[in-house]
């Protein structure tokens, strides 16, 4: 393809461009041009769009790196990196070079969450020839677990990250509906509900998180979930077309839920013990503007049932709400609890310590994901729990990497998105702790941009309907530069 009005790009550009047969990422940084696969593999972003930087293209939606020489993925979330094509310039042509069929995606890269997932693939792409065994409690191969709330009725198939031919071709066994009970760290070995006993070389445990334990009457009822599975999503979505519809917990989960219900319940109540949803993840103004559902403020007081369906859902305060179906998103725990008596350090909570090099106490064991907590760098290697879907992947490549020697250490910007009536919260940093918010834009239109900071420096942001901004500071930060409050005010 000859593009001849690309050589007049600036000196540090992207531009896409047609190649006939499919369309490419031009990019011209300090003069140099490259060319790469237009979309992010993630959910195919055009990173056009995205922030270019030494380097490397960032995704505009969820922070994926990308480098521009080779292709390959340098942060997360997604599995694939794109393809690359060759450029050269001849006069005032750009001239790109593509085979007639342009793939869409490049594996280069060969729990069953992202983070076992990541670090099967990344032992295998870095050359491990050993036997590799992903076994998971889910009778699923691994699926996008964050889409589960936002559109309720996609199947177990259209949310699987890797087909079972991938997993074949990489030789990397998938063991479904196999719950760990017990790891013995002595004979190196786990031993699973079934009674069957696997020996292993190296361990990795990413068995995430499980939702906070609630007490009540009727827990047997077939229509109160928590949102787990591709099969409760379903469910959900089936009961409550045209009924009403509780969801107890003002988390993201809960917030999604009841937003994806919104144009198929007959009503959607959303009881929180807050009353601003995400006030401590997004500050009290964010939340405020985002609370577009009516929300039942008080504890629940229990749930009458009759025979084997919940009929209504009674609050502290007496108020009574009719329920053919209840979601349950208050929060989650790890879940650990099969590790009690193994000798692996966990602190109080249940969450197990790790490394920078994701290793735990235990020789050969290494963790990640939701259920850890680790060393993290830009808050002087405090350790800290970080349960994003995007951090669970960067976890399962430290883990590769360490397993076979090559310790690597945690270099991402916590990335994590939530999607409500058809908006999009993007977020970047680690704002735990944060003592001041500074807007810009409009809250009431819903196009705004966060700044987050503790003393003088910005230590997060959100936006919505601002992109790439949460990129471009993540861009930042990842560079290791500091951004500072005067900066952004």
């Amino acid at each position: 393809s000859k593009t001849p009005e690309c050589t007049e790009l600036s000196k540090s550009e992207m531009r896409e461009v047609d190649l006939g047969s499919g369309r490419a990422l031009l990019i011209k940084e300090h003069g140099e041009f490259s060319a790469m696969g237009h979309k992010c593999p993630h959910y195919g972003a055009p990173l056009v769009k995205g922030v270019l930087s030494k380097g490397h293209v960032r995704c505009p939606w969820h922070g994926a790196c990308f480098n521009i020489a080779t292709g390959d993925i340098e942060d997360f979330p997604g599995l694939d990196s794109l393809p690359t094509f060759q450029v050269r310039v001849e006069k005032d042509k750009v001239i790109i070079r593509a085979n007639k069929d342009l793939p869409s995606f490049l594996s280069s890269n060969v729990s069953a969450g992202p983070a076992g997932l990541v670090c099967a693939e990344t032992l295998r792409q870095e050359g491990f020839t050993d036997r590799i065994v992903m076994c998971t409690m889910d009778r699923h191969p691994p699926y996008d677990r964050p889409k589960l709330s936002k559109s309720l009725e996609s199947t177990a198939e259209q949310l699987r990250l890797r087909s079972m031919d991938f997993l074949q071709d990489h030789d990397i066994e998938l063991l479904t509906e196999k719950e760990a009970v017990a790891i013995d760290v002595k004979t190196r070995s786990v031993t699973f509900e079934d009674g069957l006993r696997m020996e292993y070389r190296k361990l990795f445990i990413a068995t995430g998180s499980k939702p906070r334990p609630m007490n009540y009457k009727g827990k047997d009822v077939r229509n109160v979930f928590h949102l787990r599975t591709p099969e409760d999503a379903n469910s959900v979505a089936r009961l409550a077309n045209n009924k009403n519809a509780v969801i107890v917990g003002t988390s993201f989960v809960g917030m999604e839920v009841a937003a994806a219900l919104t144009d198929k319940a007959h009503s959607v109540s959303v009881i929180g013990i807050e009353t601003v949803p995400f006030k401590k993840a997004l500050g009290e103004k964010v939340g405020k503007a985002i609370m577009k559902v009516g929300t039942h403020s008080g504890e629940i007081k229990l749930f009458r049932t009759r025979s084997t369906y919940l009929k209504e859902v009674v609050l502290k305060s007496g108020k009574v709400l009719r329920a053919d179906v209840c979601v349950i998103g208050a929060g989650s725990v790890p879940a650990t609890g099969f590790l009690k008596q193994s000798g692996i350090h966990m602190d109080s909570k249940g969450f197990i310590t790790v490394n920078k090099m994701m290793q735990t106490n235990a020789d050969g064991v290494f963790a990640g994901g939701d259920m850890v907590i680790f060393p993290f760098p830009p808050r002087n290697n405090k350790k800290v729990n970080i349960p994003h879907w995007q951090m669970a992947h960067v976890h399962g490549r430290v883990a590769a990497l360490s397993m076979m020697g090559r310790a690597t250490e945690i270099k991402t910007v916590p990335y994590f998105w939530s999607a409500m009536f058809g908006k999009t919260i993007r977020y970047a940093g680690y704002g735990d702790g944060f003592d001041d918010v500074i807007i810009q834009g409009d809250l009431d239109e819903l196009r705004f941009v966060a700044f987050y900071t503790r003393s003088e420096e910005v230590v997060a942001v959100a936006s919505m309907n601002y992109d790439p901004i949460v990129s471009r500071v993540a861009e930042v930060l990842g560079s290791g530069k500091t951004i500072k409050k005067r900066d952004v005010e």
